[in-house]
């Protein structure tokens, strides 16, 4: 048992390290090396876990969506849907394992790079459950369609994203998404709902200390608030 806790801890830490490497430099230029010095394990243990970079940088891309924590009750879905997007935003700043899996993401690579269509896809579904939850108790106006509106909320995002991080090393980010989010909603939004909405700046921020103050923040995130 111990020996598993170990292979579990150890495997955890060789995905954060590649996802801090893949997040500062990307992925074509990422090494193995460069890996192995900020994840202090030794090639075979590496190997042991991951077979190439490609499988590693895969495994990272896989934690996306999972990263972030679950979201404190809201009676409210379409609060939910934001503060879903403003925790990612807040997570981008600081969490080396989110900035590095959209890093990737985002980034083009040639045919020998890992999938990227995984965190889209995963995301659209998050998203249009979310939507569907908030059209089956009535915040969304009749002639919303929720695949539409989950696929531009994901389109969205990675693009400001994208901007925030060539811009300004993600410091604006937050603003960037909630900005997105004030700009979309009043299209889809029945106005009472709407006008209930906290769709401040700093909502992903005071989401995550209730994350930490419940408890459901994974260890690796609880300095975070």
């Amino acid at each position: 048992m111990a020996q598993q806790e170990r292979a579990v801890r150890t495997r955890a830490a060789i995905v954060r390290a590649a996802a801090e490497v893949f997040g500062d430099i990307g992925y074509e230029v990422a090494t193995i090396a460069d890996i192995l010095k900020l994840a202090g394990v030794t090639k075979g243990a590496l190997y042991f876990h991951f077979a190439s970079k490609r499988e590693l940088a895969q495994a990272v891309l896989d934690e996306q969506v999972h990263a972030v924590p679950e979201l404190p009750h809201e009676p409210i879905h379409l609060q939910l849907l934001f503060d879903q997007g403003m925790l990612l935003a807040h997570l981008l700043k600081f969490d080396p394992l989110v900035r590095g899996s959209v890093r990737l993401t985002i980034e083009r690579g040639g045919h020998e790079g890992p999938d990227r269509r995984g965190p889209y896809l995963r995301w659209a579904e998050v998203t249009g459950e979310q939507l569907e939850r908030a059209r089956e108790s009535g915040e969304l106006l009749p002639h919303a369609d929720v695949d539409q509106v989950a696929q531009l909320f994901v389109g969205a995002f990675a693009g400001v994203q994208g901007m925030s991080q060539a811009l300004t090393n993600y410091d604006d980010v937050a603003e960037r998404a909630a900005v997105l989010y004030q700009s979309v909603l009043p299209a889809v939004a029945v106005p009472s709902v709407l006008g209930r909405l906290d769709l401040r700046p700093d909502r992903g921020e005071r989401v995550m200390e209730r994350v930490v103050r419940e408890g459901r923040a994974p260890d690796a995130l609880r300095s975070a608030s």
